[in-house]
């Protein structure tokens, strides 16, 4: 467990997490007025600060010159842009990241991104971007995240990112090694909806519980899923939006597809939790997954 992924205070102040903000800079704006957290509320975002919103690299800055009060975890547009950037992969139709990456200071805003972990951990709640497989108990999945974190940061990071592509192997196994267990790692923490109860992950499927391929359910429903016992705070599902549980706090609530940017006061006590939304409509762009 490290600074990056956990921190062992007790009496931390109360985070206020954001669902993914994916480049729609007015509505966070708006959101974080109306919420009014008090100075020096830590405030978490579940991924994808940016892409396919209209204001990505405005964004982006935004949430950096909140310094230390960010605690943004990588989504996979987050991803996407650090793939980009490396010539991995190309700009898909519908993205909005040109413009960092023509910034004057590009290459900062990158090493910014690239530093950003793959899980938070404080005070009895998890975030990541899009979930938890249901064989990870905390103490496996920040010694993932980590590992996956440390192997982004490292000088051969973008042979480790070009790896990381691909759904197979779709099953996570302890003795996974090099990149299978890195992709295992990405796949769940940052792509993943359905899987069945053995947590073979399918990605067939990006849309509403309906959807579910056979054998398979949303990865928080799985029974006797490891993580039961922790707040698991998570985004990337716009097509299943809000979700408040006493133990899950699915944020992704739809902004960049025109419906709502929600943020949730993450008290101990699911009862005094309070939700602040706004409505998306400026930002809405034609549907095309996420």
């Amino acid at each position: 467990m490290t600074p990056s992924t956990a921190s062992s205070t007790s009496a931390s102040p109360v985070p206020l997490a954001f669902g993914d903000l994916q480049g729609c800079r007015k509505p966070f704006e708006q959101l974080l007025a109306k919420a009014a957290p008090p100075a020096g509320t830590p405030l978490w975002f579940a991924g994808d600060l940016i892409n396919r919103g209209p204001e990505s690299l405005a964004t982006l800055r935004d949430v950096i010159a909140l310094g230390k009060r960010a605690v943004p975890v990588l989504g996979n547009h987050d991803l996407h842009l650090l793939s980009v950037s490396a010539g991995i992969r190309k700009s898909k139709k519908g993205d909005t990241i040109d413009e960092i990456l023509a910034a004057p200071d590009a290459a900062d805003l990158i090493e910014w991104v690239r530093h950003r972990p793959l899980a938070h951990f404080d005070d009895g709640m998890l975030m990541v971007h899009a979930g938890v497989l249901p064989q990870w108990d905390l103490t496996l999945t920040l010694e993932l995240a980590d590992e996956l974190q440390r192997a982004l940061r490292a000088p051969n990071w973008k042979e480790t990112l070009a790896g990381l592509y691909g759904n197979e192997p779709n099953r996570w196994k302890n003795n996974l090694k090099g990149i299978d267990r890195l992709r295992v790692t990405c796949s769940a923490l940052t792509r993943m909806r359905f899987c069945d109860t053995d947590g073979t992950m399918d990605f067939s499927s990006s849309g509403t519980l309906a959807s579910a391929p056979a054998g398979c359910m949303p990865w928080f429903d799985v029974p006797s899923r490891k993580t039961a016992d922790l707040t698991v705070v998570f985004g990337h599902w716009a097509a299943l939006g809000l979700l408040l549980r006493d133990n899950l706090v699915g944020l992704d609530s739809g902004c960049v597809w025109g419906q709502k940017l929600s943020a949730v006061r993450l008290t101990k006590n699911p009862a005094e939790r309070t939700l602040t939304q706004v409505d998306c409509d400026a930002c809405g762009v034609p549907r095309g997954g996420n």
